[in-house]
């Protein structure tokens, strides 16, 4: 049974497969809402696969998965409204041209537009306004980023944040829609071993609060479940669990092609 906020997530002997082989395979585990799952292993060994098919994005090739207790991928959809994107490159980025604020409002009046109900919708503008700055606000507050301590405040571009900067602003964007699991491609790359660190406290501080965390890393912290896309045989002890068979894992072209063979959304 999920929390209020957090969904449950887990796989068994997930696989997906494109026209070069399969991106990941064997994919088994499973998460308790507001759990921090780190997908760990080497660029192009299926990890960022692997995180679109259990939020919904990319359409497995066999074994079963759930998300927030809908079946995967016949629930889909309904995944979708509920697992929202932080930083994903080429699926879900921050537009470098815009501003802090500018993120931020659109966001809030897409969520508010999409997903609200007919009475909201019908609302005199001062109580919607209100209400997304209301909800603008906790979502800044949750992942730390006070716009007010950023070179231009609120009309900084993202193309001047700095890479923690720009996480944070990522992830408070998602946290505009209450979802109930986050998914962070790549939360460790380019990072010095202090950012690293940020990074991972700051995940395990949303998780914490609730919401359900699915970080691709190159290496997961000990306190992660974690699910590994490079290697075969026995799971480790602990939380870690293993995916047999990975495409091509030279570079990120397995991924590619898996996108190709499944289509995403």
């Amino acid at each position: 049974m999920d929390s209020p906020h957090g969904a449950a997530v887990a796989a068994e002997n997930l696989g997906l497969k494109g026209p070069r082989g399969w991106a990941f395979r064997g994919v088994t585990f499973s998460a308790a809402p507001g759990s921090l799952i780190a997908i760990e292993g080497p660029s192009g060994s299926g990890r960022t696969c692997l995180l679109l098919a259990l939020t919904g994005r990319m359409r497995p090739t066999e074994g079963r998965a759930e998300t927030g207790g809908l079946r995967l991928p016949r629930r889909a959809a309904a995944v979708r409204r509920i697992a929202a994107l932080g930083p994903v490159p080429t699926v879900s980025e921050l537009d470098p041209a815009f501003t802090v604020a500018e993120h931020l409002r659109e966001r809030a009046l897409l969520q508010h537009r999409y997903d609200g109900s007919l009475r909201a919708l019908l609302r005199p503008r001062r109580g919607r306004v209100a209400t997304a700055r209301a909800r603008i606000d906790a979502a800044l507050d949750a992942v730390g980023l006070d716009p007010a301590t950023l070179p231009k405040a609120e009309r900084t571009s993202v193309r001047d944040l700095e890479r923690l900067e720009a996480l944070r602003l990522a992830l408070a964007l998602a946290l505009i829609g209450r979802p109930g699991l986050i998914a962070v491609d790549d939360a460790d790359l380019k990072l010095s071993d202090a950012e690293r660190a940020e990074a991972w406290r700051l995940l395990r501080s949303l998780a914490a609060g609730g919401t359900t965390v699915l970080a691709v890393c190159s290496q997961a912290p000990e306190d992660a479940i974690t699910v590994r896309t490079d290697t075969t045989g026995a799971a480790h002890p602990s939380h870690t669990t293993d995916a047999a068979e990975p495409a091509d894992p030279t570079d990120d072209e397995g991924t590619a092609d898996a996108f190709a063979e499944t289509g995403h959304s």
